[in-house]
């Protein structure tokens, strides 16, 4: 089941590792298409998560969390 959308290619990387060091079962799944040289990735963003449905609330937090950890760090830049 479709998750939700990840915008980059940082936080497609730092949820997978949240997720495998929680040993939550999950496929990271990009949009790149090396045939169209990533153009996907720059329209829709970097891809998604897929996962089993009763994991679905914890993905979304750990989301969240990571996304306001980048905020607060671009705030203290």
């Amino acid at each position: 089941m479709q998750i939700l959308e990840v915008a980059n290619d940082v936080e497609a990387q730092l949820l997978d590792a949240y997720l495998s060091d929680h040993d939550i079962p999950h496929v990271m799944v990009s949009f790149h298409d090396s045939a169209y040289t990533g153009i996907f990735q720059a329209q829709f963003g970097w891809g998604y998560v897929e996962a089993p449905p009763e994991y679905e609330e914890i993905i979304k937090e750990m989301y969240d969390d990571i996304k306001k950890s980048a905020h607060s760090a671009q705030e203290n830049d």
